[in-house]
């Protein structure tokens, strides 16, 4: 398994696509790992050199003591690209993954190309509603709580529809580490980006989900307000739009990408 040795931590990252061809991140969410992507990599490796990772405290990545920030998740993929001799990547994260992609175009603006925030929002939550989650899996483990959770990831329609892709992501979210996940929750908590919004100048995309209620549209439609020159699309889903419209998300994400 490849693996790359950071300052801080160890992040398990694979890699997919032509070696000529321009490089693109994805950032997965909250309780899940470069695995949420495979629905992904198909099309996208038609046009690029696809860099998945595990964040920190997710999958097969370490999990570092303490709680975590947003300037060590972007932190991270900066020294990532470092590793790998990669100048410049676009970026694509969804939920957790958007927020880290609003660090790291804040923070890096030369190493992001083009930005596409899915199911994301400047600020996510409540400092109590994260607090919460905290103490619940502390009591209870992500294990007990993993079909709860991704019964809010997806529509019922799409949970009857796919219950083989529904177990998928419960068995994905059960292998998250407690003590990983409780340390980004923390991330979460703490991050508040509303104000700087109108900093970013990286090409964006912005994708929300019509009955998304972890980030909601109303969230994605503040971030394409805020930054100028964003694009906006919006699904008929919940959470995990590149897993409930594929097709859909695929397409979108590719011509927004290969658009000059």
């Amino acid at each position: 398994m490849p693996y790359a040795d950071l300052s801080q931590t160890r992040l398990y990252y694979v890699i997919d696509g032509p070696e000529s061809a321009p490089v693109v991140v994805l950032s997965n969410s909250l309780g899940t790992s470069a695995d949420m992507w495979a629905r992904q990599i198909p099309a996208l490796t038609q046009h690029f050199r696809v860099l998945r990772y595990d964040t920190r405290g997710h999958g097969a990545s370490s999990v570092p003591e303490g709680e975590y920030t947003f300037d060590q998740l972007s932190g991270d993929v900066v020294e990532l690209l470092n590793t790998l001799d990669i100048p410049r990547a676009h970026f694509c994260g969804l939920s957790m993954g958007g927020t880290t992609g609003l660090a790291l175009a804040l923070a890096h603006p030369d190493r992001v190309g083009k930005l596409v925030l899915c199911n994301t929002g400047a600020r996510l939550g409540t400092e109590a509603s994260w607090q919460t989650r905290i103490d619940t899996v502390r009591q209870t483990g992500l294990t007990n709580m993993a079909t709860g959770i991704v019964d809010r990831w997806l529509t019922p329609a799409f949970r009857t529809r796919e219950p083989g892709l529904t177990q998928v992501l419960i068995d994905i979210l059960r292998r998250t580490n407690d003590t990983g996940y409780i340390a980004n929750c923390a991330a979460l908590r703490d991050a508040d980006l509303r104000a700087r919004m109108s900093e970013i100048v990286a090409p964006t995309l912005v994708i929300a989900g019509t009955h998304d209620v972890a980030a909601t549209p109303a969230e994605g439609q503040a971030i394409h307000q805020a930054i100028a020159g964003s694009a906006y699309v919006e699904f008929d889903v919940s959470h995990l739009s590149n897993w409930e419209a594929a097709d859909d998300f695929n397409r979108a994400v590719v011509e927004f990408l290969l658009k000059e």
